[in-house]
C-alpha cells in the first residue's frame, strides 16, 4: 500500500503526518458537540425524531401479524379498511419525522462546520512564520476544506444515529422474543458470527482511512506547490517529472482508497450473506412449525419483516462506519492544527510607546531558523528617529532576517529588538505591525479592485487618501488608464499588470498605511530603468520624514542614505555613508566595484569605454 515515493525521503509536499490516536475517540466528539451546542435546540429536535421514526417502522410487521392471524386467516374482511389505514398511518408518520430529522441534522451540520471553518482560519491567521516554514499550504487548504467536509459527510450518512440504530436493533430483538423466542435464537443465530466479523473489518479498515486522509493531503500540497510554480515547470521543461511525481502520489491515495474498499465490500457481501443464511433459517424453520400447526402464519411473516428491518441497519453500519472513521480521523487532524499553539503572541499586557518616533535598536541580537545554525551573530546597530539606513551584503548575509525581527515574524535567541525603546516582545502585535510599514521585492496583490488593493479594508482609508496615496507614488497615471481605473478587478496576485506597476502599487499601499517606519526589502531590485526613475521619485516621498530601513543589492539605489550597514556572514562589518565606506576601501568598497564593472559590461560597446574602475569607484 505504499509507493516508491513514500519510501523517499520526505519532501514538504509529503511530509508524513503524525499519527493521532485511536481511530474513534469520545474526546473528539465532546469537543464536536462544542460547535453544536449553539444550535443545540434543532439538534435534540432531531434527536427527538429518531425514536419516532423507531417507533413507526417497527409497528408495521406487527400491524401485518394482526391482519394476517386475526383478519386473513379467519376470513373477516371487515376490518382490512382499518388494518390498512392504521398500516399507512404508520408509514406516513416515518417518513414524516425521517425527513425532519435529516432535515434538521443536515442544518445544525451546516450551521456548526461553517462556524469550525471560521476558527480554523481564525487561528492560522495567529499562526508564526515557523509553522508555515513547516506546513505546505496544500496541507492547510485540506483542513479547512476537504476534512470539513467530510465531518459534515458524518452528518449527511446519518452516521451520528448510529447508538439509534443500536437502539433500534435492540427493539426488533425485544420484539421477536416476546412473540415467539424459539423462533427468534434460530433467526439470529449467525449473530454472533457476523459480530466477530464486524470487529475484523473495523479493526483492519482503520489504517486505511488514516492513509486516506494523509495521502489526499499530500495530493493537495502538491498541486498548490505544482500549479504555482506552472510557469517554472513549463519554462525548464519539467512537464514529464512533474507529471510523474503526480501520478505516483494520485497511485498512492488510489491505493489507499482501493484497501478501504476491499474491506467495506468484504463487510457489505458478507452481512447480505448472513441477511440471507436468515431467511433461509426462518423459512426452513418456521415453516415446519406452521405445518405442525404450533405457529401462526402471520407470525412467520412479521419474522421475516423485522429480520429484513434488522439487518438494514447492520448493513448501511458498513457504510456509516467507514464515514465515521473517516471523520474521527478528519477530527484528529482538524483539532490538531486547532490545538497547534501560535509561538509568537502578544503580551498578556502590553507596551504601547507614546508618542511613536520610530527608532530601531538592535542589542546584541542571536537569531537561527533551526538549531544553533546561526544566521545573525552578535548584531547591534541604531537606526534613530527619521533616519533612512541602508542594509547591503551579499545574499545570505542576514539582511531580510532583520527584516522578519523587526516585525516579529521570529523571535531572537538572545539579544533584543527594540522599537521605540520597547522590546518587541513587549509590544501588542497589531500594533507593532501597524507601526511599520514593509515592501518586498515579491508584491503580493490579492483578487480585487486596485481600490481594495491599496486600501486593504481599512475603513479609515477614505477614496480620496486611495487617491492621493496613488497619486503621489506615481502610479494615478497607469491607473486611470485601467478601463475601470480604481475599481478595475486584478486577477490573482495581480497577473494582469506589470512588475513595475505592482511595485508602484505596493508604494501606494504603504504611503495609505502611513507607517511611522518604512521598510524596503528588495523593493527596486527587478525595476526597469524607466520605471525606477518613477519609483526612486515615489521612494523620496514615501521616506519623507520616516525612519526607513532599505535591503538593497543595487547599490546605486541607496547612494543617499544617512547610513549604510554592511552585513557579512551574519555580522554588522562596517557602518557609513557611501562616501566613508567607499574611502574606507572595505567590503562595500568592493561591492561597489564590482557592481560598477558589471554595469559597464551591459552597456553597449563597454569594451570602448573609455571609464575606467578608478573612475567609476570616484563617480
Amino acid at each position: 500500500m505504499s509507493s516508491a515515493r513514500d519510501q523517499a525521503s520526505p519532501t514538504s509536499a509529503q511530509a508524513p503526518e503524525p499519527d493521532l490516536g485511536r481511530a474513534y475517540d469520545a474526546r473528539l466528539m465532546r469537543r464536536l458537540w462544542d460547535y453544536i451546542r449553539p444550535y443545540r435546540r434543532d439538534f435534540w429536535l432531531a434527536t427527538a425524531c429518531l425514536p419516532a421514526t423507531s417507533a413507526f417502522s417497527l409497528t408495521q410487521p406487527y400491524i401485518l401479524k394482526l391482519t394476517i392471524d386475526r383478519f386473513i386467516s379467519t376470513k373477516q374482511a371487515a376490518g382490512l379498511g382499518w388494518m390498512g389505514l392504521l398500516f399507512g398511518a404508520a408509514v406516513v408518520g416515518e417518513i414524516l419525522f425521517l425527513y425532519l430529522q435529516y432535515y434538521l441534522t443536515m442544518l445544525v451540520a451546516q450551521k456548526s462546520l461553517a462556524d469550525m471553518r471560521v476558527e480554523i482560519f481564525a487561528h492560522v491567521q495567529k499562526l508564526d512564520a515557523r509553522f508555515f516554514d513547516k506546513n505546505p499550504v496544500g496541507r492547510l487548504v485540506t483542513r479547512m476544506t476537504t476534512d470539513v467536509d467530510v465531518i459534515n459527510e458524518m452528518f449527511a450518512a446519518g452516521a451520528m444515529t448510529i447508538l439509534m440504530d443500536v437502539a433500534t436493533l435492540l427493539g426488533i430483538v425485544g420484539i421477536m422474543l416476546a412473540i415467539d423466542w424459539h423462533l427468534a435464537l434460530v433467526s439470529l443465530a449467525l449473530l454472533p458470527v457476523m459480530l466477530l466479523a464486524i470487529n475484523f473489518f473495523r479493526t483492519r479498515a482503520r489504517i486505511s482511512y488514516r492513509l486516506i486522509r494523509e495521502r489526499i493531503a499530500r495530493i493537495n500540497a502538491y498541486l498548490q506547490e505544482a500549479i504555482s510554480g506552472m510557469t517554472i515547470i513549463q519554462l525548464f521543461a519539467r512537464e514529464a517529472q512533474a507529471f510523474r511525481e503526480f501520478e505516483e502520489y494520485n497511485d498512492a491515495h488510489r491505493q489507499a482508497n482501493h484497501w478501504s474498499n476491499i474491506y467495506e465490500a468484504a463487510l457489505f457481501s458478507l452481512v447480505e450473506g448472513i441477511s440471507s443464511i436468515s431467511f433461509a433459517l426462518i423459512v426452513w424453520y418456521g415453516g415446519r412449525r406452521i405445518l405442525g400447526g404450533a405457529l401462526a402464519f402471520g407470525t412467520l411473516v412479521a419474522f421475516i419483516e423485522y429480520v429484513q428491518k434488522f439487518f438494514v441497519p447492520i448493513r448501511d453500519f458498513s457504510s456509516k462506519y467507514a464515514v465515521m472513521q473517516s471523520a474521527m480521523s478528519a477530527a484528529e487532524r482538524v483539532f490538531q492544527l486547532l490545538d497547534t499553539p501560535p509561538a509568537i503572541t502578544s503580551p498578556e499586557h502590553p507596551r504601547v510607546p507614546e508618542p511613536k518616533r520610530g527608532r530601531i535598536e538592535f542589542d546584541h541580537v542571536w537569531f537561527a531558523y533551526k538549531g544553533e545554525d546561526f544566521i545573525l551573530q552578535d548584531v547591534s546597530f541604531v537606526v534613530e528617529p527619521a533616519e533612512k539606513v541602508a542594509i547591503v551584503g551579499a545574499t545570505g548575509a542576514g539582511k531580510t532576517t532583520i527584516i522578519k525581527l523587526l516585525n516579529r515574524f521570529y523571535d531572537v535567541q538572545r539579544g533584543r529588538v527594540l522599537v521605540d525603546g520597547v522590546d518587541v516582545r513587549e509590544w501588542d502585535l497589531n500594533a507593532l505591525r501597524r507601526h511599520i510599514g514593509a515592501v518586498s521585492q515579491d508584491v503580493f496583490l490579492f483578487s480585487g479592485t486596485i481600490a481594495e488593493n491599496i486600501r486593504l479594508d481599512r475603513t479609515d482609508v477614505s477614496a480620496d487618501t486611495v487617491r492621493h496615496a496613488a497619486t503621489t507614488v506615481n502610479a494615478h497615471r497607469f491607473i486611470e488608464r485601467l478601463p475601470e481605473a480604481y475599481d478595475d478587478r486584478l486577477r490573482e496576485r495581480g497577473s494582469n499588470l506589470s512588475t513595475g506597476q505592482r511595485q508602484l502599487l505596493a508604494f501606494a499601499r504603504a504611503l495609505a498605511y502611513d507607517p511611522t517606519i518604512l521598510v524596503l526589502d528588495e523593493a527596486t531590485s527587478s525595476i526597469d530603468t524607466e520605471t525606477e526613475i518613477l519609483i526612486q521619485d515615489a521612494l523620496a516621498k514615501l521616506m519623507a520624514n520616516r525612519t526607513s530601513v532599505i535591503i538593497a543589492h543595487r547599490l546605486s539605489t541607496i547612494e543617499n542614505a544617512d547610513r549604510i550597514i554592511v552585513m557579512h556572514h551574519g555580522q554588522v562589518r562596517e557602518s557609513g555613508t557611501h562616501r566613508e565606506l567607499l574611502a574606507m576601501g572595505g567590503l562595500y568598497a568592493r561591492l561597489h566595484t564590482l557592481q560598477t564593472r558589471g554595469a559597464l559590461a551591459e552597456m553597449p560597446h563597454a569594451e570602448q569605454s573609455p571609464v575606467s574602475t578608478a573612475d567609476a569607484r570616484k563617480a
